[in-house]
């Protein structure tokens, strides 16, 4: 009797290609869990990143820029984990 959690393209895959569909789940796990993780320090960085573009003078922003950056590292890892972890009906715990 077929798994009816599973997606209809799913029902009928062979071992070979259930290892690549695990495989790409788990990266997009990881990938889910670095992007939280950038996201814990970005908001964290933004208190110093608000201090440094006050009061930095010029174009010497280096925590703005590091907080920018790190924003979008965020913003890439999750979406990317998403992406990878589509069709995931259960929760991956390591």
């Amino acid at each position: 009797m077929a798994n009816t959690l599973l997606p209809i393209e799913e029902r009928n895959l062979t071992p070979d290609e259930v290892e690549l569909l695990d495989r790409r789940r788990r990266r997009g796990q990881l990938f889910l869990v670095i992007g939280f993780q950038c996201l814990i320090v970005f908001t964290l960085v933004t208190v110093w990143a608000g201090q440094d573009f006050t009061l930095s003078p010029g174009l010497a922003h280096p925590m703005v820029y590091w907080d920018a950056l790190t924003g979008l590292l965020a913003l890439i890892f999750l979406l990317a984990g998403i992406r990878l972890r589509r069709g995931s009906t259960e929760f991956i715990s390591y």
